[in-house]
């Protein structure tokens, strides 16, 4: 069986994993079998079992004098079957460095099938995701060009400018597509929210490639929405957007004045409080399987609903009392380091300005990179050590 995308027909594409994955790898290996980097192996062979006994477990270091071979302007069949179109960038937040990947158009259709299937897996779970518009954080920049001259860029930046995203056959975004094809960020982000405002009433859902995207709209909306109160209520677009093809759609969806809405904006952005409500509390008995609970400790000895500070989550139950389960064994931090508000928006914004795109860009666990380092050292306003070892 081939793979060919079917909104209706996911319990038939993960029934069968094995043999669509065998499919794939045959066709993969019948079209790049006669490559140089597969020949040494395969000596033009397809055959998967040879592929797994020859074929060696590779980093990126061990393929990338093959692919720049190909950015520098030799023939695609060094690395692959088809011809390479452009090359896909990775986020390098997790070295400090970019990698660069080629991919042929058949990425498009990879990507269209990837959105596609996401939103009938939604579409099935969630009532009425369909019925309304998404506030959808996506986010472009200007494409590098390799010395072949072909394109690079993300993943996402690659797939937004291509024909399958125009022309996608439904369109459930609160922003235009010119919104989210400006190559700035912060024009950007502020088109987002603002056309997302002006359209509330139809919004069902918000999205976005990580979690870190919303905080930093959540962060964005703080700053900004009395200007954008301000938009709504004249009916005119902020003179520093700048963009002229994001002006015009957004000046679109404005629409006019609109006093009403943003009195209504404004009632709710100026209470003093932004953390949002308090989880729900509820009894010993009536927590559900999965989720994640901060316990409250009242005891005989004087502590009454105590945070304690954990969070478990609910892996079961025995007879009707729950079980739950915690981290164990982690090393606690030797040093503490606290920073400036806005130290993260420095790093993120260091990565965009060398590359990464805005969509892409997620925290890094662990930095390597000393000018990342060196941010965050400037940044630091206090230290706390440690006086215990951590356990082995």
């Amino acid at each position: 069986m081939k793979l060919r995308f079917d909104p209706n027909d996911v319990e038939e594409l993960t029934s069968n994993a094995k043999e669509i994955q065998d499919d794939v790898l045959e066709e993969i290996l019948t079209l790049n079998a006669n490559t140089e980097y597969l020949r040494r192996f395969l000596h033009g062979s397809s055959d998967k079992e040879l592929f797994k006994k020859n074929v060696p477990i590779v980093s990126y270091d061990d393929v990338r004098p093959y692919i720049e071979r190909v950015a520098n302007g030799e023939p695609s069949n060094v690395i692959s079957g088809k011809p390479v179109t452009r090359f896909i960038l990775s986020s390098g937040t997790s070295g400090g460095k970019h990698k660069c990947f080629p991919v042929n158009n058949k990425f498009d259709e990879d990507m269209l099938f990837i959105f596609s299937l996401r939103s009938s897996i939604i579409s099935k779970h969630i009532e009425g995701i369909q019925q309304g518009k998404a506030i959808t954080f996506l986010f472009s920049k200007a494409q590098d060009t390799t010395p072949s001259g072909l394109p690079a860029a993300s993943a996402l930046v690659n797939f937004l400018v291509s024909d399958s995203f125009k022309n996608r056959p439904s369109n459930c975004y609160t922003s235009p597509d010119e919104v989210t094809l400006c190559p700035d960020h912060k024009q950007t982000m502020y088109c987002h929210l603002l056309c997302g405002l002006v359209q509330r009433d139809q919004v069902v859902s918000m999205a976005s490639s990580f979690g870190s995207s919303f905080v930093g709209a959540i962060t964005f909306l703080e700053n900004h929405w009395k200007e954008m109160c301000s938009n709504i209520r004249s009916g005119h677009v902020s003179e520093w957007i700048t963009n002229q093809s994001c002006r015009d759609v957004v000046a679109n969806i404005l629409g006019g004045p609109n006093a009403e809405l943003a009195d209504l904006i404004e009632e709710e952005c100026c209470q003093k409080s932004w953390e949002g409500k308090e989880g729900e509390i509820v009894d010993l008995v009536n927590v559900k399987l999965g989720c994640y609970y901060e316990p409250l400790v009242t005891n005989y000895y004087g502590l009454h609903r105590y945070r304690i500070g954990d969070i478990l989550q609910v892996t079961g139950f025995y007879n009707s009392a729950p079980q739950f389960r915690r981290n164990d064994g982690s090393i606690r931090a030797l040093e503490i380091r606290v920073v400036q508000q806005g130290t993260f928006d420095s790093v993120m914004e260091y990565f965009i300005s060398n590359g990464a795109s805005p969509s892409q860009y997620k925290t890094p666990l662990c930095i390597n990179s000393p000018q990342v380092l060196s941010i965050l050292e400037d940044k630091v306003l206090a230290r706390f050590f440690s006086d215990k070892f951590p356990p082995l």
